[in-house]
């Protein structure tokens, strides 16, 4: 048995806690000795364990047939209560549980009764699916009459739901063969399938799709089988049940989506996952935060990338009146929230163009690499200076403006507060904003720089940047169109 039933000898006398230890290890001569010395052979321990228990839970047929021989109770009930919910086991079910048939085929014989329960409710069908032991199952299932192989525990789980759990593939095969209910629940609303999926055991998962189980059903947290894939970061049971038809968007009693799940679980692949499979970005959960203000209020950068670069509505609002870009700006994520700004700029860019009656508009995609070019090297330093050195406080909001920043992205670029010179940090990002537009749009950054500043009443800077662009040859966008 191992670790599993620890010695337990406060309660007995020494010769007692002998006899114990030596049916434990199948010393049928010791067992022997201290029987004629006069042991009690139905002693107990402070958990009502007796000798019988060790022996069986062991295997040790030598020992179960000394002490059937001589008058044991066969079907004492022990009153351990450990993690493993071993309490209110007899031999007979300790031998299932450990699979030792030869063991149970002995206690049966002795007359032990076969439809005796642990406390949780638990049978010996039960429990030899619990641990995989599939002879025993066989046995059980195929010699012993009245054995009903689809009868709950207390907590209304059949063996089908507890071999689920534990992946015992090879018992699922043998129970779903003889022909049970594959979507009986438990009195937590869950399948057997569910607790396949949540316990990650993809092949099991497949057994049941494949033999008829229902891939959307819910528990009673309306829960289905995503939701827990995503809860566990399980991709390979995604897409097994994606593959099968489940109902990518269903959303469980927080109104959360898998994708909602996955986003908060930080699981960028299952994430990009539902991406792919286009699952709706733009549901609300129960406080009417989205994918993206989940990942906006965790600061999930490389999640909300991806979502951005998919396409969603940045104007939803969560119970707070809050967007997800107020949401990034109030937790000072600061790439965060200069992404959300790109890429509103950019839907906002992207339907203009899809307006217009232009031919020559190509579709371009929404991308946020850091721009190291060397062609824009020189403007990149110029509006580092611009910003640190020339823009005086309040300059970079008329800029801003100027160039449609909204009033929201301008609120949560300042939001970032470092002292009274922040005005610089928030100009400097703004620009860089910005650039990131203009590059995407294939735009002139100089010459886009010099209307913006002329706009603004700064003409001298204009004048000065463009005199420098246009004196530097080695500039690739020399201003000469101005």
């Amino acid at each position: 048995m191992g670790d599993d039933l620890a010695s337990e000898g406060d309660s007995l006398l020494h010769s007692e806690k002998e006899f114990h230890d030596a049916a434990k290890h199948n010393d049928t001569a010791r067992m022997e000795e201290l029987i004629r010395r006069g042991v009690d052979i139905k002693a107990k321990t402070s958990t009502d364990r007796t000798a019988l228990h060790w022996a069986a839970g062991a295997g040790n047929v030598d020992a179960v047939r000394l002490l059937l021989d001589h008058g044991v109770p066969v079907d004492d009930e022990d009153s351990v209560r450990r993690r493993i919910s071993l309490f209110g086991m007899n031999a007979l079910l300790l031998s299932a549980w450990f699979g030792h048939l030869r063991v149970l085929q002995i206690l049966i014989n002795a007359g032990a009764k076969i439809n005796c329960v642990n406390r949780n409710g638990r049978n010996l069908l039960h429990c030899a699916a619990q641990r995989g032991h599939i002879q025993v199952m066989e046995f059980i299932m195929e010699d012993l009459e009245d054995m009903c192989v689809d009868k709950t525990d207390k907590e209304e789980n059949t063996a089908l739901h507890l071999a689920a759990k534990n992946g015992h593939l090879s018992v699922l095969q043998k129970i779903i063969d003889v022909g049970v209910d594959l979507d009986e629940k438990n009195f937590e609303g869950l399948t057997a399938l569910h607790l396949a999926a949540e316990g990650g055991h993809s092949d099991c998962v497949k057994l049941f799709l494949e033999a008829g189980a229902d891939v959307n059903a819910q528990t009673q947290k309306k829960m289905n089988c995503l939701h827990y894939a995503a809860l566990h970061g399980y991709e390979e049971i995604a897409r097994i049940l994606m593959d099968a038809g489940i109902h990518t968007d269903a959303v469980n009693h927080q109104n959360a989506s898998a994708t909602h799940i996955a986003v908060l679980q930080n699981f960028p692949a299952m994430v990009k996952l539902f991406i792919d499979a286009e699952c709706d970005l733009d549901i609300p959960d129960n406080r009417q935060q989205t994918s993206l203000h989940i990942a906006a209020e965790h600061g999930r950068q490389d999640i909300a990338e991806m979502i951005l670069i998919a396409g969603v509505n940045l104007k939803l609002t969560d119970k707070q009146g809050k967007t997800s870009l107020d949401v990034a700006a109030r937790g000072n994520h600061i790439n965060l929230a200069d992404m959300i700004i790109k890429a509103d700029r950019f839907y906002k860019w992207e339907k203009d163009n899809l307006n217009s009656d232009s031919d020559s508009w190509v579709a371009k995609h929404l991308t946020f690499k850091q721009d190291h070019r060397l062609e824009t090297q020189h403007i990149r330093s110029v509006m580092w200076r611009l910003a640190t050195r020339y823009l005086k406080p309040g300059e970079w909001k008329k800029l801003a403006h100027y160039w449609k920043f909204t009033d929201a992205h301008i609120r949560a670029i300042e939001h970032q507060w470092t002292g009274t010179k922040s005005y610089r940090e928030h100009g400097h990002r703004m620009l860089l904003i910005w650039l990131h537009g203009v590059i995407t749009a294939g735009e002139n950054p100089i010459k886009g720089l010099y209307e913006g500043l002329v706009g603004i009443g700064r003409r001298d800077l204009a004048e000065s940047i463009r005199k420098k662009a246009n004196a530097d040859s080695a500039s690739p966008r020399k201003c000469i169109a101005m």
